[in-house]
């Protein structure tokens, strides 16, 4: 029976550059830096798990034209954290297509300070839990790899279509906002309609050459204890990937960029606006394992572009498997 195995991992703010940085931050909808390989495939039907250790770091903040601001040049932020994902594919098809129906949750440390004389201070919690409903189609052909025990590929295209929501459910104290910087939940929602595609053609290098791209389009509501709303936010998860056998690498990326301006007590903040536009890259690898139903994923991201955000360096570790 020919089996996909969709890679997915958790939205997890802490891990990735943050690309906004307004007075009460945010989340950004989906997989943040992670919806890269496979993205608009969905597994045979079943229950899929994936367990997500990662670890990232940001330090000072850049303006509009990306020139750090010596006022934040002491701004540093660390954490670590730790996901569950769980990704249910039903038996029921419409139009061609499978349903997904994907939540996770997790849990992180995140340390940070402001400003070059303040002290970094820590803080454990919950993270705002994600659930995504979506609907994908695959138009193309299955091939055999041509390694034994490599999973087939799917050549063609497939498309996804769904939508997605932050649950402002996660740790969140306005005090560490405002003296470190640091937030594990946004105590903000999130909702996001979502696009995706993924093309794999025949092999340009390899076995077969894939570019996957997974957008959404972030709705922020207000964050009533703060009186402040941030503008929505596009964002797109992106990957270009060659596979070889049971391999799959390349890079991956995340572009976001806001298409409103931020408001406080419905003035806009700062008089001007500040909206963020950030992109990170780095490579991302696969190792799937068809034999246990699995496979595992490390990614690394890095900050090219910032502005009104900061920049970071972020490491993923993704194990998934089907367990029913």
């Amino acid at each position: 029976m020919y089996q996909v195995f969709a890679l997915f991992t958790v939205i997890i703010l802490t891990l990735t550059p943050n690309y906004s940085f307004a007075a009460e931050g945010s989340s950004v909808a989906g997989i943040a830096g992670g919806s890269d390989m496979r993205s608009a495939l969905l597994p045979p039907p079943g229950v899929y798990v994936a367990g997500i250790a990662a670890s990232g770091q940001s330090e000072d903040f850049f303006d509009g034209k990306g020139n750090a601001v010596p006022l934040l040049d002491g701004l540093k932020n660390s954490s670590q954290a730790g996901a569950f994902a769980l990704l249910y594919v039903p038996e029921f098809k419409l139009a061609g297509g499978s349903f997904g129906l994907l939540g996770t949750v997790s849990r992180a440390r995140e340390c940070g300070r402001l400003f070059v004389w303040t002290s970094s201070r820590c803080t454990t919690g919950w993270g705002d839990p994600y659930v995504e409903a979506s609907w994908s189609r695959f138009y193309g052909t299955i091939r055999p790899s041509q390694y034994a025990g490599a999973f087939p590929i799917a050549e063609g295209l497939a498309v996804q279509f769904g939508i997605g929501a932050v649950i402002p459910d996660g740790h969140y104290n306005a005090g560490n906002v405002a003296k470190n910087g640091i937030a594990i939940g946004n105590n903000v929602w999130d909702i996001a309609p979502m696009a995706a595609f993924t093309y794999t053609s025949p092999p340009m290098l390899a076995e077969a050459t894939e570019i996957s791209a997974k957008l959404y389009w972030n709705n922020y509501r207000e964050n009533r204890d703060a009186n402040y709303l941030q503008g929505d936010l596009l964002s797109v998860d992106f990957a270009l990937t060659e596979r070889i056998g049971r391999i799959q690498f390349g890079i991956a990326g995340l572009y976001a960029e806001q298409i409103e301006d931020d408001r406080q007590f419905g003035f806009l903040v700062p008089p001007d606006g500040r909206r963020t536009k950030g992109l990170s890259l780095g490579p991302v690898i696969a190792f799937d394992l068809p034999e246990l139903g699995s496979s595992l994923k490390m990614k690394v991201q890095k900050s090219i572009i910032k502005q009104n955000s900061t920049q970071g360096l972020g490491v993923l570790l993704t194990y998934g498997m089907k367990i029913f």
